[in-house]
């Protein structure tokens, strides 16, 4: 049942656009600067997508109080957050909602025809259209459903319309090509669907055009002021709009408002009762060719055209036998009488009084297939019934929704496609074509047809690049884009890559969804760049642990061997205790192995070499203190020990060559470890070589130790 309106936005662009300018706010400024000020006016980024401009004054000392400057908010956009904030969640709501039934058809298309291919047989057509009208029944929940108020306790009588929230005209668009597209077996039922469909969306023309439904409201407004409804002729008016639109519920609920109704009215109206009654009964008796019924709706179901034929014609034996019944002569209301008689000219389809109770081109359509031609099928014959209907009811200009409907009427689907694509936008058109293409060879061939003025790719694959564009713009939606990119053969997969690098890398959470993305459809040269980019800016950016992560992860050697020589040069030149700690962490991260990480091997080494050192206690002869002298034995023995780390080694080792209660190195040893400190002393004669940062008495310290040692290792054998 249709119903009166609350205020509900209603919006066809995936992102909203209000074109009402807003004033934007100014604020004043004080400040303590001197002149001259350079510059007077600052320009700088707000909040959002605001731009924010400041303007300085020099100060007078005139006025103390007066202001500085002055500050405004410039939105760049039209959009206003506030206003639109619910559309905005809501157009969010339905693009990532519609993901699903999208991708899962698009998977079962994939499959049926690598199956078709296998078995070298083309698709069943019939399992075909059960998963798209599956696919166009998600579609359409996701909309919206028919919200009411909840229902009172005591039921107004004077109440003929519930307040309802206003319909969608994209879901209304929606429908109309579910009637006609997608659900083939209630084919022989669409004249009833349609006549469903304008009661649920008649109130969507009451903006642009006269209607019934917008009839019915201004009724309702003044009925509350009305002693005697059957004396106006607005009532009358009201009825018999409803009753040529089929709204049979609301005719009999009005018709039930009649005065004769009344208890003190029974005994002196009663055959004016009778009547009123008769003509109630006959309309609620209605037969209908269709399934079934929603709960509410008045008439008897008939499955088949025989069985509707017969209760057809007896039906309108019965009207005829009251509109020629002699208790009209006894019925003394006047209003009442020539209103009833125009009632069943209605129900015997009289053209003249359908065109007179309907208020536009569609309402009259439907009452042709309610009351003259309720067996017309075939999109022909109803596209020549349409054209008659606006004949009778011209209209100045039409509403989308009637455009779509003669569109598809006259099976224009490039019509249809311009219609949604320009009423319903990119959101429409993208998730529409899969209705389209629905059993029609014609449509399935303009619509995957590669064209050269679109640079070799299909209309169908063109409109999903345009809304994959639509929702890579957005940064809350630009996650479901792939889902329709990856769909198109030609270009898809190309501008999948390209919407993955122009991501910001550097925030970890769009990272891991740019790998996982890249995951689900095998772009493992992608997902491996993205992790490039975002370790050499972690890395940039002074986050080196980061950095080396993701390197690691996208395995690029390269990088990771120059790292490892830098931290190898770094640590070269300046091996305080200090200096090794900050990069002991990335030393671990980096790993030993060789191929990963150049020759840090030995900064291994000697990172446990230092840890050794540090569990030494004074004087205490222990394990660790014979580990460190092994420790460093092996390290000046091994070849891959560079030579500029040989005098840092043996001046972190003065506590071990020292040693008071008796030397750590044998007279061997000891020797190995002077004929490498004689090697440095002529290296350090080179100009190459580099100095590290030690006192500058150290290698006099190390000598004169390692000469102490030697002469109590001697004495010791």
């Amino acid at each position: 049942m249709p119903g009166i309106l609350t205020p509900s936005g209603d919006s066809s662009s995936i992102i909203p656009y209000s074109p009402e300018p807003n004033t934007p706010t100014l604020y004043t400024l004080h400040h303590d600067l001197k002149p001259p000020i350079t510059p007077r006016i600052s320009i700088s980024w707000s909040r959002g997508n605001s731009l924010r401009v400041t303007l300085f004054r020099p100060l007078t000392t005139s006025i103390d109080d007066e202001p500085g400057g002055k500050v405004v908010d410039l939105k760049l956009s039209g959009e206003d957050v506030d206003t639109e904030i619910n559309d905005a969640a809501r157009w969010r709501r339905i693009a990532y909602g519609s993901v699903s039934p999208f991708a899962h058809l698009q998977n079962k298309k994939n499959a049926m025809a690598a199956l078709s291919e296998l078995r070298h047989s083309a698709p069943y057509d019939g399992e075909w259209s059960k998963y798209v009208l599956e696919y166009s029944k998600e579609i359409n929940s996701l909309l919206g459903s028919k919200k009411t108020s909840l229902p009172s306790l005591i039921e107004d009588p004077k109440t003929v319309l519930k307040n309802v929230e206003e319909p969608s005209s994209l879901k209304a668009g929606w429908e109309l090509l579910e009637i006609f597209y997608a659900n083939k077996q209630s084919h022989p039922w669409i004249p009833e669907q349609l006549v469903d469909w304008l009661s649920d969306y008649d109130a969507l023309f009451s903006g642009q055009m006269p209607s019934v439904h917008l009839r019915l409201v201004e009724f309702q407004a003044d009925l509350i002021n009305i002693q005697a409804v059957e004396n106006e002729p607005a009532y009358w008016q009201a009825i018999s709009s409803a009753l040529a639109v089929g709204w049979l519920d609301i005719v009999v609920k009005l018709l039930r408002l009649h005065g004769s109704y009344q208890l003190n009215q029974l005994g002196t109206r009663e055959t004016e009762n009778g009547l009123v009654e008769a003509v109630a009964v006959l309309v609620s008796k209605m037969p209908r060719m269709r399934a079934n019924l929603p709960s509410g709706k008045l008439g008897e179901c008939y499955n088949n055209k025989s069985d509707f034929m017969r209760a057809w014609e007896k039906w309108r034996a019965q009207i005829t036998k009251l509109d020629c019944s002699a208790f009209w002569l006894q019925c003394s209301h006047n209003q009442t009488k020539e209103s009833l008689k125009n009632l069943l000219q209605i129900l015997l389809g009289n053209t003249g009084t359908l065109s007179s109770a309907t208020c536009n081109w569609v309402e009259l359509y439907m009452a042709h297939f309610l009351y003259i031609r309720p067996f017309t099928s075939g999109l022909e014959s109803m596209y020549v019934l349409a054209q008659k209907c606006i004949q009778l009811k011209p209209a100045s200009s039409l509403h989308k929704l009637m455009r779509l409907m003669l569109g598809i009427l006259e099976e224009n689907t490039e019509v249809v496609l311009a219609e949604c694509s320009r009423s319903f936008g990119p959101w429409m058109i993208a998730h529409a074509t899969e209705l389209l293409t629905a059993g029609s060879v014609e449509a399935e061939i303009l619509l995957k047809e590669e064209r050269d003025n679109l640079g070799g790719i299909s209309i169908e694959e063109s409109h999903r690049l345009v809304y994959a564009q639509v929702l890579s713009s957005h940064a809350l939606t630009w996650q479901i884009a792939p889902i329709y990119l990856i769909s198109c053969v030609k270009h898809g997969v190309g501008l999948l890559e390209i919407l993955l690098y122009k991501q910001p890398a550097y925030h970890s959470q769009v990272l891991l969804k740019n790998i996982e993305i890249c995951r689900m459809y095998d772009l493992d040269n992608v997902s491996s760049n993205a992790m490039k980019i975002a370790g050499v800016h972690h890395w940039k950016h002074g986050r080196k642990g980061a950095g080396v992560f993701w390197l690691q992860q996208a395995r690029d050697e390269i990088r990771l061997n120059r790292i490892a020589q830098k931290l190898f040069d770094f640590v070269g030149k300046s091996i305080s205790d200090e200096s090794f700690e900050q990069w002991e962490g990335l030393i671990e991260l980096l790993g030993s192995e060789s191929r990963t990480a150049g020759g840090l091997e030995f900064l291994h080494k000697y990172r446990d070499f230092k840890r050794s050192l540090q569990q030494i206690r004074d004087g205490v002869l222990n394990d660790a203190a014979r580990k460190a002298g092994d420790a460093l034995i092996l390290l000046m023995k091994n070849p891959s020990t560079p030579q500029r780390f040989w005098l840092p080694l043996l001046f972190d080792s003065l506590k071990l060559l020292n040693w008071q209660e008796r030397p750590l190195l044998n007279v061997s040893q000891t020797n190995l470890l002077l004929n490498k400190l004689q090697e440095l002393s002529v290296a350090r004669l080179r100009p190459d070589f580099v100095e590290v940062g030690l006192p500058p008495q150290a290698l006099s310290s190390v000598r004169l130790a390692l000469a102490t040692n030697l002469g109590r290792a001697i004495l010791e054998e």
